[in-house]
């Protein structure tokens, strides 16, 4: 009996150093991107317009990458949005941008250059549409937009995609039936009933340049409603990108006093071509999804990036970088 527990005891050890290089193993595997030399080089980052939240998330990502990969260079550039983003990297102007789905799916439609090399990264957050107007207006509806003066956003941009959309929806045309504007979020709140009385923004929530304007003054969301979404997926196409949904109360707490406003969102991707080097998008994704949580403590909407739904970058396939550091956290 004396010379059978030791046996067991010994079989039982091995087992066990079996177990904790098994475990061991699994961890070298998980950590093998960290253990390797981080790539160096430069890239070219495409982000938004001053004020929005393209532009500050690409700051701050700027700052994570820099912390994990110290060789790497990331310049910046500034952008009107979306569409022009989609333009940019599908030509190799720039190497990644964020850009909203619906802006990526129009490029795809109208066979635009490089449309084919386009890639997806990570599903980030969405935009928001918000459509402003000053508190004492008569604007209470989309289609009360008819004669007005409304900023629809800078040409190649999303919010200018999607404001065209959304106003001919309503049958409103907008080169004849409004006095378009090409402000941004950068003077569209200044303007705001000196010239301007309405204007467009999508963005991720809250958007500094109207958090900033809650602060000094006073304003008002028109509403829109999912009839409105509806009438827009019934025209096809980059629409579908498009969900009935609700600004929280939240957003804007001095504005929407508890209430919710009824609109419309859009997912935004981050984007880069097929031919950036595999290992530097795996490197990219890695630090997107781990600086979440101290990117999101200064832009909101970035709170809602999560490995589980950013592998879902329709309409555009996953890079092979971002597609192997997914398969490497996959539970």
């Amino acid at each position: 009996m004396s010379k059978v527990l030791p046996r067991i005891g010994r079989r039982r050890a091995l087992q066990g150093a079996a177990v904790g290089v098994v475990v061991l193993g699994l961890l070298l595997w998980w950590l093998r991107p960290w253990q390797e030399e981080p790539p160096v080089g430069s890239i070219r980052f495409s982000t938004g317009t001053p004020s929005g939240v393209y532009q500050k998330y690409g700051d701050l990502l700027r700052g994570e990458l820099a912390k994990d990969m110290p060789g790497l260079k990331v310049r910046l550039q500034d952008s009107p949005g979306s569409q022009e983003n989609v333009r940019r990297v599908a030509t190799g102007q720039t190497d990644f941008t964020i850009a909203a789905a619906d802006a990526v799916e129009t490029y795809k439609l109208g066979d635009g250059t490089g449309a084919e090399q386009l890639r997806g990264v990570a599903r980030l957050y969405d935009d928001y549409v918000q459509l402003v107007v000053p508190p004492d207006s008569d604007i209470r509806s989309v289609a009360d937009l008819r004669g007005k003066r409304v900023a629809i956003g800078l040409p190649d941009s999303g919010v200018r995609l999607i404001a065209n959309a959304v106003l001919e929806a309503v049958h409103i045309d907008p080169e004849k039936d409004i006095t378009p504007s090409s402000d941004g979020i950068d003077t569209g709140p200044k303007r705001l009933g000196r010239g301007l009385d309405a204007f467009f923004w999508s963005g991720g929530l809250p958007t500094g340049g109207l958090a900033g304007l809650a602060e000094k003054s006073a304003f008002r969301f028109v509403p829109i409603p999912p009839s409105l979404v509806a009438k827009l997926h019934e025209k096809g196409g980059a629409t579908r990108y498009y969900r009935a949904t609700s600004m929280p109360e939240t957003a804007y707490p001095t504005i929407q006093h508890g209430h919710p406003v009824p609109t419309l969102a859009v997912s935004n991707l981050l984007v880069t071509r097929a031919d950036m080097d595999p290992r530097l998008t795996e490197w990219v994704t890695r630090t997107v999804i781990k600086s979440r949580d101290r990117i999101g403590d200064r832009v909101h909407s970035a709170q809602l990036v999560d490995v589980r739904t950013a592998i879902y970058t329709d309409p555009l396939e996953l890079h092979e970088g971002a597609r192997r550091y997914y398969r490497s956290v996959k539970p």
